[in-house]
């Protein structure tokens, strides 16, 4: 059997791959996260040169979910390179607060009022989430997800149903409160942050898919799918409801999806193709997603 160094490699020459589909590198992607340590992050960070927005958008997702300080320079390269997509320069910023290491600060502070608004308002909350206490920055969720925001003390819906459609409060607050109301889980949570899909920056809206893709109710479902089909919305918000859809993985989420999958904009047509794979996953027992390991060594 192939060594450590070897079988990360071979990973890592499929999720480089871009003629392979869409969906088999992500696989591989989720891999590597999941194998962890520097090599894995070398891999993944050698596909930021990818023509692929959405492929790049989720290498940031997973360098800051891994939450290794050696990421911090390559991240901090694509947050600097103004060439790079808005919606990969935010990940990158996001992952920055991830990790969790004050000495980036500086960086965030230099781009906390960017004039790509999705950047800004990221550097900003990732901002918020470093000057926390580390015992309230890092609390646990049952979804294993590092958030851009730990949730907030409050447990009224009503309270938090204000807070998350206020736009004059903080959006750390909008987020802490977005975050309670998923952990909270309950029909009316789910109700009132699948409403808000229809206000806010891009950035905000497309958070809140990320919270309905990780409750996966079927309660959702139809604000979802009204999101992804309006085409004025920013691609950031579409791709985030596709994925939602292909983790609620009901019929009505796979049909929806199908439609999309030639859509005009690159970066919804690859997250629509991606999601059918979820949909794949998650209705099949027997079905790892991150199996690239499985595949290299068999």
């Amino acid at each position: 059997m192939a060594n450590h160094d070897e079988v990360i490699k071979r990973i890592g020459s499929v999720l480089a791959n871009s003629k392979l589909p869409m969906k088999e590198r992500f696989r591989a992607l989720f891999t590597l996260k999941n194998i962890g340590g520097n090599s894995a992050i070398d891999n993944i960070a050698k596909c930021f040169t990818d023509s692929s927005c959405l492929l790049k958008h989720e290498l940031a997702y997973c360098l800051g979910q891994m939450r290794n300080e050696y990421a911090i320079p390559y991240l901090i390269k694509v947050l600097k390179d103004v060439d790079q997509e808005p919606m990969v320069r935010h990940e990158a910023a996001e992952a920055l607060g991830a990790i969790g290491k004050q000495d980036v600060i500086p960086i965030l502070e230099e781009y906390k009022n960017d004039p790509v608004q999705e950047l800004a308002e990221t550097c900003q909350l990732a901002l918020g989430r470093l000057l926390l206490p580390k015992n309230e920055a890092n609390v646990e969720n049952i979804y294993g997800s590092v958030d851009p925001a730990p949730p907030s003390s409050i447990k009224s819906l009503e309270e938090l149903e204000k807070i998350l459609n206020n736009e004059n409060e903080s959006l750390f607050d909008r987020y802490k409160a977005m975050f309670s109301l998923r952990d909270i889980g309950s029909p009316r949570s789910i109700t009132i942050l699948s409403k808000a899909l229809s206000n806010g920056s891009a950035l905000f809206k497309h958070e809140i898919a990320f919270v309905l893709g990780q409750l996966q109710s079927p309660l959702s479902v139809p604000y979802l799918k009204e999101s992804l089909m309006d085409e004025s919305q920013n691609d950031m918000v579409r791709h985030e409801c596709a994925e939602a859809l292909g983790a609620i993985a009901t019929d009505d989420c796979y049909e929806i999806l199908k439609k999309y999958l030639d859509d005009q904009k690159i970066v919804v047509k690859e997250s629509c193709e991606v999601a059918l794979d979820m949909c794949d996953y998650e209705n099949c027992p027997d079905f790892q997603y991150a199996n690239t390991l499985e595949k290299i060594i068999s």
